[in-house]
């Protein structure tokens, strides 16, 4: 038999470490609103160690419950642990889908733990066998053997130690076996059991080197001097044996498996594809892809479809009437997603009554006044994947679409926000044959994509992207009609999609001149502190390289070491925001940070966008977030800081397109609260909205029991914010503790307090939780689903995951439908009122308009009055406004 390796990991305790190692958990959340970071840490832990290991073997062992025999024996074993957050116990059910596809084992057995799943293991494993044991805890130490190394993670799960009976022996002068009878002597505090009063590591050891276990030390009594240890170790002695006891990992627990059930199995490409895009691990997808061969996805041949013909047009004079129908289904194709700057491959139509695809090469089809006609032509019905991706396309060469019979990714998206939103996706989701091809098998993907070389496979493709787009369209409109969201596509959704198709056309200006001035103000201001760095650090060095920087921090200036990586010392921010009282170093490095990050994502990372008009034009999409939320991409213009200097700079940038305009911005005031106010219909909350009173100061006075007369400190009313956003986001007392810097304890103390105070929030969450399990849905006031299938889930992790997502997306979801209300109407109302002035951005509560200045008085009226009709609730809308010569005036 050849030389196995087998890797046996603990589960339980490394994807709890894997929680903890990154601690920023709110940037690690999935579209549904899932965190994230432990399964992203998990992952990369596990990349690590098959890399470094190379196992012909693997299991992931993890614990079926809190009770185990040890429990059985000592009722407070592990009883003086924390309450495991919420946040990570909704990952936990998805380790396993991660690694199954990964080809990986995993194994739990009712009543026994991890450990002695390990132990098991290790133990029956060939005497030529290669163990390697990985743990977070140090109690697996005692499994190593002349076979056996176990790693123990020290920070993180990346930074491990390994553990043979030599270092074992180096390191406290005793065998691995006696690691048991220290833990009987000394007791543990994280698994909650006694050991002997007063006895730490140093005089367990001490007693070990003199007596070599717990059993021989109570033979030989006599030998101890007359002490108060010694009185301790008599009375301790029941505690002594049963810790011991509990300590001793089994090495014949009753499990089902053998090592050859954990054969390190292929890993499933297409599980992971799921996986990485469900969990939104995009980088991880990206290095997926890449790693794939040419043969797995590229230039696979397209499927026939029968009954349609081909009619490729070779130049834009042959173009006429009778090839451009009544009704079509119309497809632009490019190879880039950024349609402002994308390269026209194709334009391609299909006449479904004919059967007869015609097509283009390039964009010489905008050549042709006769189809630009067409296009603007709204008798002329067109069925669009994508309507505002076309309209966009079609400006570019001075075309406008109109005529829209249907667009098949919003309709899409309506029904199923987890859908990929390719063809083959959404023809799966409908149930109907899939005639059709993923775009990366047929152009491939990264910088390999590009149209194949047979144009045939490339027409085939387009047919059958066009066929499917026309066999879509009726199951969608039944389904859109079944659901009754008909209205809110028809009413809301397709007309915002013209809005911001307008809205990207038209662009925002940008002074590139100031970003360059700031751009030059702001690297100044970096060379300046990182003078200031290399002074307080005493010599130069690069700040930008984390090993050059970890040698100064934890070696010339000796601040204790946080967290330790394979490369050397950690730098991340989460480790430096633990040392910023240690050293005035590390709050300037991490403002030199945050500037370095600013002036690259915008000072210098906004200029590649700016057209030939001087504008920027963002992408606002359409069919992303969970709630109906807008996005914005290429770039990113909803993230702009306005809280720091820097930002305030990039905003000053932002101007209006002409000579004697002004920018216009009008944002809700806490829309989010007011809708909870309507839909909760809580008294309290209703009254101190509908009174226009300062809803955190009004939560502080009723939480707090602070009289009429009392002012509301900026403390008190800092945590009632914390509190308020954070009940509408589903926040757990874990959440809501990290957010404040406060306990669990008091955390959860405060959450109780605030539904005792708002009672009618807390019937809401209640009752919205019920409903959701009797219907698997919640909707908004529009009729916006959210479909909740782990409402029922038996794993207790994700089913309350799914029932604070019940609680918050009618609240988000409506308010962030009656923004789109409020943009539909707006642009409305000032095409109706003759109005130059136009939208140009969108902020997610906030509008922003140009105009000329003389409009600014209309705009004040008319700006604020659709947007605080724009719903019917039970508490006022409220819109705040101001004007100026940039974005930055508007605040």
């Amino acid at each position: 038999m050849s030389k196995r390796t087998l890797l046996l990991i603990d589960g339980s305790s490394l994807a709890y470490r894997a929680f903890f190692s990154i601690l920023d958990i709110e940037r690690f959340k999935n579209r549904a609103g899932l965190h994230t970071n432990a399964l992203y840490s998990f992952k990369r832990m596990l990349d690590n160690v098959l890399n470094q290991f190379k196992p012909t073997h693997v299991l992931v062992a993890f614990d079926k419950s809190d009770v185990t025999f040890r429990t059985g024996k000592f009722q407070d074993y592990k009883g003086g642990r924390q309450k495991t957050p919420s946040e990570f116990k909704e990952q936990m059910p998805y380790f396993r889908v991660l690694l199954e596809a990964y080809g990986i084992k995993h194994y739990a057995l009712g009543n026994y733990e991890a450990d002695d799943i390990i132990g098991t293991l290790a133990h029956q494993a060939d005497d030529a066998d290669e163990v390697i044991v990985l743990s977070g805890d140090k109690d697996l130490t005692q499994l190593a053997s002349d076979k056996t190394t176990v790693y123990i993670t020290r920070k993180g799960v990346s930074d491990i130690e390994a553990y043979t009976p030599e270092s074992i022996q180096e390191k406290w002068g005793i065998t691995p076996l006696q690691i048991i009878d220290m833990k009987g002597l000394m007791g543990d505090s994280s698994d909650n059991y006694p050991g002997i009063t007063r006895i730490g590591e140093k005089t367990a050891l001490k007693l070990l080197h003199q007596f070599g276990s717990v059993e021989a030390m109570y033979e030989r009594l006599d030998e101890l001097k007359a002490s108060k240890m010694k009185e301790n170790i008599i009375n301790d002695e029941k505690n002594a044996r049963m810790s011991k006891d509990l300590a001793r990992i089994l090495h014949d627990a009753p499990i089902e498996i053998t090592i050859e059930d954990m054969i390190l199995q292929k890993q499933d490409t297409n599980a992971l594809v799921e996986f990485y895009r469900q969990m939104d691990f995009h980088s991880f997808l990206k290095d997926l892809q890449a790693d794939q061969s040419d043969s797995d996805a590229i230039h696979q041949a397209a499927k026939d479809l029968p009954n349609i013909s081909i009619e490729v047009i070779e130049s834009a004079e042959a173009i006429n009437q009778t090839i451009l129908p009544e009704q079509a289904v119309y497809y632009s194709e490019t190879l880039q997603d950024n349609y402002h700057f994308a390269p026209v491959e194709a334009v391609a139509w299909l006449d479904y009554e004919k059967n007869i695809m015609y097509i283009l090469q390039k964009d010489q089809a905008f050549s042709s006044q006769v189809f630009k006609d067409w296009l603007a032509d709204p008798s002329k019905q067109k069925i669009f994947y994508d309507y505002k991706r076309e309209a966009v396309i079609a400006s570019r060469y001075g075309a406008t679409i109109r005529g829209i019979e249907m667009d098949v990714l919003i309709a899409t998206y309506l029904i199923d926000t987890h859908n990929n939103q390719e063809l083959v996706d959404i023809a799966n989701l409908l149930q109907l044959p899939v005639t059709v091809q993923y775009d990366e098998a047929v152009y491939g993907k990264g910088a390999k994509r590009k149209i194949p070389e047979d144009g045939t496979v490339f027409y085939q493709h387009l047919a059958n992207k066009l066929q499917t787009l026309k066999e879509v369209k009726s199951p969608l409109e039944k389904r859109l009609d079944g659901l009754e969201m008909t209205e809110l596509y028809q009413e809301i959704e397709m007309p915002l999609a013209q809005t911001l198709a307008e809205i990207e056309i038209r662009g925002i200006k940008v002074d590139r001149s100031t970003l360059d001035d700031k751009n030059e103000q702001v690297q100044i201001r970096m060379q300046k502190i990182e003078e200031e760095i290399h002074e307080m650090a005493g010599r130069e060095f690069n700040l930008n390289s984390p090993k050059q920087l970890g040698i100064v921090l934890f070696e010339d200036l000796g601040l204790p070491v946080i967290k330790k990586t394979k490369t050397g010392y950690s730098t991340a921010a989460d480790v430096l925001e633990k040392l910023t009282d240690k050293h005035p170093i590390i709050p300037a490095i991490l403002g030199y940070r945050q500037i370095a990050k600013l002036q690259s994502t915008y000072l210098a990372g906004l200029p590649p966008y700016i057209k030939e008009d001087g504008k920027i034009h963002t992408r606002f999409v359409q069919t992303l977030t969970q709630t109906g939320r807008l996005s914005s991409t290429d770039p990113n213009l909803q993230n702009i800081p306005i809280r720091i200097e820097e930002g305030r700079m990039v905003r000053q940038a932002f101007v209006p397109s002409k000579k004697g305009w002004k920018l216009f911005g009008a944002d809700y005031s806490q829309i989010e609260l007011r809708v909870l106010a309507h839909i909760s219909q809580d008294q309290h909350m209703q009254e101190a909205f509908i009174n226009n009173e300062d809803i955190h100061s009004a939560t502080a006075r009723r939480v707090f029991n602070l009289e009429d007369d009392q002012a509301v400190d900026a403390d008190h009313r800092r945590q009632a914010k914390a509190v308020n956003f954070g009940i509408v986001y589903g926040i757990s007392d874990y959440g809501l503790s990290q957010n404040l810097n406060i306990t669990r304890k008091k955390a959860k103390a405060f959450i109780d307090r605030y539904f005792e105070m708002f009672p009618g929030i807390k019937t809401f969450m209640e009752s919205i939780v019920e409903e959701a399990k009797e219907k698997g849905y919640v909707k908004t006031l529009f009729n916006r689903r959210r479909y909740l299938p782990d409402i029922h889930a038996s794993n207790f992790n994700v089913r309350s995951f799914a029932e604070r997502t019940a609680m918050n997306s009618p609240i988000q979801g409506t308010a962030a439908d009656i923004i789109k209300v409020a943009m539909v109407q707006l642009d409305h109302r000032l095409k109706e009122e003759g109005c130059q002035s136009r939208m140009i951005l969108q902020i997610h509560d906030e509008l922003i308009l140009e105009g000329p200045e003389e409009e600014v008085v209309l705009l004040e009226k008319i700006v604020p009055q659709v947007m605080e009709e724009a719903a019917d609730l039970s508490v006022p809308l409220k819109v705040d406004y101001h004007y100026g010569d940039s974005w930055l005036e508007l605040k």
